[in-house]
């Protein structure tokens, strides 16, 4: 009897992955899934957040300087936890942590990857149950396989990426990742507690009638800026009519983007000249997915955003991200 499979899991996904690619080791495809499983972890806390003592702040401050959410600490454990029990890592490095974390266990540090991560993007929407998610990148090592990994590692540009993923928690959960080869979506089935393939072979819109920018610091932006913004903003009923969109966090922003089109624009403003985005643990993931999808993303000076060197682990950007005809159409603008 043959059976025809309508739902493939991550699982299977990755696994069947493996046989077009007779070389692989399967250590992505494991580290992959190991991510997955620690998001569902992650999900079950941020379901049941209204009626568990995991909401509100933490008592502590992270690295930048803002309030630590309790369901962010959560996160954050969760996640490095999974990725120290696995063999597929031999480091991470956290939005939440002041330097990277090198595991240094014999089967670790002969591993090829290390993980740079967001654990809880969005923070501040937490206590008001909005769209809340986890963005994170796999990078091949730098350092010899056998060692612990050093900070060279971590300090690569974009380009360099092997993966990169997100997990958005809202109406539904689901884990996007890229990879050099492919853009899936995955959406979890809460009845099986599997991550099932939903959004095959993404791909962002050309043009779009949405944009996302904090109007709130337009005066703060500087000219160039405020051109580019002002693009979108209708003078009279003849101009084609853009709808404005804004979240506050950048998982949701980008989810958007790539289902329905559009540009997502954080740009410089006021004391945060370099922008307030971090470089490593969310552009440089998001970047790399919405060029998979056929998007492009760019920075001050319109630059490639992948092409950026960090030269420290919590470096900030400015972004332009999101349906290729409408980075350009910004791109033009900065000028």
């Amino acid at each position: 009897m043959k059976f025809n499979r309508q739902v493939m899991n991550l699982d299977e996904f990755t696994i069947q992955d493996l046989k077009n690619y007779p070389g692989a080791t399967g250590q992505l495809s494991g580290l992959l899934r190991d991510i997955g499983l620690a998001a569902k972890r992650v999900n079950v806390e941020v379901n049941k957040a209204g009626i568990a003592d995991i909401l509100g702040e933490a008592g502590k401050t992270n690295v930048q300087g803002e309030a630590v959410k309790k369901l962010d600490e959560f996160a954050n454990d969760q996640i490095i936890n999974s990725l120290a029990s696995s063999i597929y890592c031999a480091g991470v490095a956290s939005e939440e942590n002041d330097t990277f974390i090198s595991f240094n266990d014999e089967y670790s540090m002969n591993s090829k990857y290390v993980v740079l991560m967001d654990p809880l993007d969005g923070s501040g929407n937490i206590d008001v149950n909005v769209s809340i998610g986890t963005i994170f990148s796999v990078y091949r090592r730098l350092s010899p396989n056998g060692t612990p990994c050093t900070l060279e590692d971590f300090l690569q540009p974009g380009s360099q990426q092997i993966a990169a993923g997100y997990i958005i928690y809202g109406s539904s959960t689901m884990l996007v990742y890229a990879t050099r080869r492919t853009l899936q979506g995955f959406t979890l089935d809460p009845s099986i507690g599997e991550f099932c393939l939903s959004h095959p072979d993404l791909k962002v819109p050309e043009d779009s009638d949405i944009f996302s920018v904090n109007m709130g610091y337009y005066h703060l932006y500087d000219e160039k800026v405020r051109n580019a913004v002002d693009l979108f903003m209708a003078t009279d009923a003849k101009q084609k009519i853009y709808r404005h969109r804004f979240v506050g966090c950048m998982v949701a922003e980008i989810h958007r983007t790539l289902i329905q089109g559009g540009i997502f624009m954080y740009p410089a403003f006021g004391k945060y000249t370099n922008g307030r985005l971090r470089l490593c643990y969310e552009c440089n993931p998001m970047s790399f997915i919405m060029e998979k999808a056929g998007g492009r993303s760019i920075s001050a000076g319109n630059q490639r955003l992948l092409d950026v060197k960090p030269t420290e682990l919590h470096e900030r950007i400015p972004i332009f991200i999101g349906s290729a005809g409408m980075v350009t159409k910004v791109e033009e603008a900065l000028r």
